[in-house]
């Protein structure tokens, strides 16, 4: 059985009488990427900030680590970029400096550290001076100077080029292949999320109506396409003798077949 660090189970929140999440379960396993998948409006943002307290929600449970009762002692376990967290006037060494002292963290060489793992060591411009990618990077080192075991990113890719899309990729990989590191992230590039991922949760109205894996993706065949040199022998037996195959694909769904086949619609989510 996995372990599981984040659990929703019926989850349910409104503004005034707009319910944003109905009946929200899902589970986050240690040591999971996590990819929430939806559209813009969908409940990505609204989960994040039940599950970071920053929203209140009238019905369900919170797990954080196996507890519901003490959450903000979970919650000093996770890390999050939701929007931007940064002073533009100062450079990444300066932002990592004032957010050491607001956390309170002791160690000194700690944002050099973390600089380093972001690609930002040695950088010395101000941050009004980076790339959106640049910005976001340094949104998700601010986040790791508490030592998070679980980090939670909202749509850490909106807005970048590929060549930044990338190198998010690479470093959510970093934080969780050699840190260990939980990763949940968000987006509505499901491409882009298929490549970074490993379990979805596809977030439709509300609600989360499934949650899939890489390799469930991989083994949901949609077909097999041959090329053979005789299409009439290979008709009345494919595995006869003598029938030469020259070519041989094998499709399988992609996540936004998957999300599209689920929720419908023709946008992108």
């Amino acid at each position: 059985m996995s372990e599981a660090v984040i659990s929703l189970k019926g989850i349910e929140k409104s503004y005034g009488k707009h319910k944003v999440l109905t009946d929200v379960n899902l589970q986050i396993n240690k040591g999971d990427i996590f990819g929430l998948v939806g559209r813009n409006g969908a409940g990505k943002t609204t989960m994040f900030k039940v599950i970071l307290g920053l929203s209140a929600y009238e019905k369900g449970t919170l797990e954080i680590c196996g507890d519901s009762k003490n959450l903000a002692k979970g919650r000093e376990k996770i890390g999050f970029l939701v929007g931007a967290n940064y002073f533009d006037y100062m450079n990444a060494r300066q932002n990592m400096e004032y957010y050491r002292i607001l956390k309170g963290v002791k160690d000194k060489k700690l944002p050099a550290k973390i600089l380093k793992v972001v690609g930002l060591d040695g950088v010395k411009k101000p941050v009004k001076n980076f790339s959106m990618g640049m910005k976001q990077r340094l949104g998700i080192a601010i986040a790791l100077l508490s030592k998070p075991e679980i980090l939670i990113l909202d749509e850490p890719t909106n807005g970048l080029d590929p060549q930044g899309i990338a190198d998010i990729r690479e470093l959510v990989q970093t934080l969780n292949e050699q840190y260990g590191m939980t990763v949940i992230i968000s987006s509505h590039i499901l491409g882009e999320l298929q490549h970074t991922a490993h379990r979805f949760g596809i977030v439709n109205e509300g609600t989360v109506p499934r949650t899939i894996s890489q390799e469930d993706l991989l083994s949901e065949q949609k077909a097999v396409r041959i090329r053979v040199d005789d299409v009439e022998r290979a008709r009345a037996a494919l595995n006869a003798a003598g029938v030469q195959i020259l070519n041989e694909v094998q499709e399988t769904r992609s996540l936004e077949d998957f999300y599209f086949g689920l929720v419908g619609g023709e946008e992108h989510a």
